[in-house]
């Protein structure tokens, strides 16, 4: 029996420094402001010190690239060596402010007489850079099977819609050369992996300053995957990497569809490593899909040790055997305590069918905080689920027991209750876990019977939806559509439905508040406040939040971090009727981090009167 015991320590140290914020980069135009800086002081007795004075873009540009640069340290620097330096820099200064789509600068080198008996030499650079350089003609060819292929006429006509450098932009080499970059990825991204550029030109004319662009794309042959070469497995069988990856034999190649099939084996947790790959080399209406796979250990022991300001410090062991013997299922146990829930459990999950649905049964026992009390619960779940790229499912029969939610504090009872339920998730995000637009919709909906002497029946339901909308545009894809930052609009509305007076657990009903509900209040605080002023769970719930996040720009570029200003609101009740929404306002800040977006917020909860902060990372819809 092979083991593995992996221990995790997570340590979270946040500084506040300086950020210098910017507003949005402003379109280039004909006219360009100048200004002059000097180059950072050379060191003593150095051959000479240059200031260059230039339009802020030209000025950055020239003193990280400038070649003359790289010989002010020489301290025997011979004036006649100088002049052929200066006369090199001045081909070379024109070269780099080409490369902007400046192609008629007016370029001059000064020198100055050293004063005050100093040996260093004063030169001075000046740069106007003109007219800058626009794009006229734009031709896209392509070649290959993808110029007469019907089902590449999509494509076809994505590569040409999505070119970046379009007529009437201003051409830099930059722009060029990302142009080109995209057009070719987007070729082979699907159908025609062995792609490639075989012509580009980029024909300036300096007197009307004017470029013609001229791109050919050869799409080489259409493939199509065949069957799976797999290496690597010993303890798994090639069936479940075919259930996991999900790749049909003769479907035309999709990188996309590549990629996601690695990341199903690498998320599986069936495999501590996944590389997909095409076999180029094989018969293209049949190439072989290259799975390379190292085994995860069989069983794991994971110790975690964190911290939240939900449920304080943490400690958490799971055990995950990866093929219980017998059965073949997954077995994942795991014991968690902080601040606010101590819980124990068990999830048995079967091994993925040709549709991606697994069995799955869950046992837990917990004791959580909800309001003002302490509740101990147990549960018991059984029925399958589905998780896709964008889409989950599942459905299961549930058992819950647990102290009830009564409008009487005094007198607690517990309650069980049989509910069958389904739920459904749609994730529409551009990207993850740092989505810049898009949308997800959650939906839980479910029925039972309350047990015990009484049996009453209930329903159940809780909806929750994310969307990002970015506040920029841009034409060419310039970064300053991004800092305009973007809307995260947040919203969550739950109900029980059932008669008056009946005896549920109070699992099954809602609270609110938190890092991820309302901030600047605490954990699950918002509930249903009894006649002694204690808060419990109830039967109706309705969230939303509004948050306006924007990139932190230092030194012109944009940076892993973002700030935010943000409103959330908040209310439970046993009836509609009675929803008071709690208020939260606050500003943060965000930071993409290696395990997803770390938040950190200063909220202002109204009806408290009191500043919190709260911290949380990850993405998860």
């Amino acid at each position: 029996m092979k083991w593995a015991l992996t221990s995790l320590l997570a340590t979270m140290m946040l500084a506040l420094a300086p950020a210098q914020l910017r507003a949005q980069e402003l379109a280039a135009g004909p006219t360009v402001a100048a200004s002059a800086a000097a180059v950072p002081a050379a060191p003593a007795q150095a051959a000479f010190e240059l200031t260059i004075e230039a339009p802020d873009e030209i000025r950055e540009l020239l003193q990280r690239h400038l070649e003359l640069l790289r010989y002010r340290e020489l301290t025997d620097l011979s004036d006649s060596e100088l002049a052929r330096l200066l006369t090199a820099a001045e081909q070379n200064t024109q070269e780099l402010v080409a490369t902007l789509g400046y192609f008629s600068p007016d370029i001059r080198f000064e020198q100055q007489a050293p004063g005050n008996g100093a040996s260093t030499r004063l030169l001075k650079l000046r740069v106007v850079p003109g007219e800058p350089t626009v794009v006229g003609e734009v031709k896209v060819e392509l070649k290959g099977p993808i110029a007469t292929d019907p089902a590449a006429s999509r494509q076809r006509q994505q590569i040409e819609d999505d070119w970046l450098l379009r007529s009437g932009m201003r051409f830099t080499q930059a722009r060029w050369t990302a142009a080109k970059q995209q057009a070719l990825r987007q070729l082979t991204s699907r159908r025609y992996p062995t792609g490639q550029l075989s012509a580009t030109l980029a024909d300036i004319d300096p007197v009307t300053r004017r470029a013609r662009l001229d791109i050919t794309l050869d799409s080489g042959p259409a493939y199509q995957l065949g069957g799976l070469v797999i290496s690597g497995l010993e303890r798994f069988d090639a069936a479940l990497v075919a259930r996991l990856a999900r790749l049909t034999p003769g479907a035309s190649y999709d990188q996309v569809q590549l990629v996601a099939a690695q990341q199903r084996l690498a998320d599986s947790g069936f495999f501590d490593s996944a590389y997909v790959s095409l076999d180029t080399s094989g018969d293209p209406s049949a190439t072989p899909v290259l799975v390379q796979l190292r085994e995860a250990c069989l069983q794991k022991l994971v110790l975690g040790i964190g911290a939240s300001t939900d449920g304080g410090a943490r400690l958490s062991v799971e055990h995950t055997h990866h093929k219980v013997p017998g059965i073949g299922w997954r077995a994942v146990s795991k014991l968690m305590l902080d601040r606010e829930t101590r819980a124990i459990g068990s999830e048995l999950t079967s091994p993925p069918d040709a549709d991606n649905w697994r069995w799955v049964t869950a046992v837990q026992v917990q004791k959580q905080r909800l309001g003002s009390f302490d509740v101990n619960s147990q549960s018991l779940r059984g029925g399958r689920s589905q998780s896709g790229d964008r889409i989950d499912r599942n459905y299961y029969l549930q058992y819950d027991r647990a102290d009830s939610a009564t409008s009487d504090a005094s007198a607690p009872a517990t309650a069980a209750a049989l509910s069958a339920n389904y739920a459904f998730t749609l994730r529409n995000f551009d990207s993850l876990p740092f989505p810049n637009s898009g949308w997800g919709f959650g939906v839980e909906v479910g029925g039972g019977t309350t047990l015990g002497s009484q049996r009453d029946p209930y329903g159940r339901t809780l909806a929750r939806a994310l969307g990002y909308w970015p506040l920029g545009r841009s034409a060419d894809g310039a970064s300053s559509a991004l800092r305009a930052g973007r809307l995260a609009l947040r919203a969550e509305a739950g109900a029980v439905v059932a008669k008056d007076g009946i005896n549920l657990p109070s699992t099954q009903l809602f609270l609110t508040g938190g890092d991820k509900t309302v901030r600047g209040y605490g954990y699950r605080d918002l509930g249903v406040t009894l006649p002694d002023g204690q808060t419990t769970a109830g039967r109706y719930l309705a969230v939303g939040s509004l948050e306006w996040q924007r990139p932190i720009v230092k030194d012109g570029r944009l940076t892993d971090w973002e700030s935010t200003v943000f409103m959330d609101a908040g209310a439970v009740a046993d009836k509609p009727a009675e929803l008071r929404a709690k208020v939260g306002v606050g500003v943060g800040a965000r930071w993409k981090s290696p395990v997803g977006p770390l938040q950190i917020d200063l909220a202002y909860g109204v009806a408290v009167k009191r500043f919190r902060l709260h911290l949380n990372v990850g993405f998860s819809f």
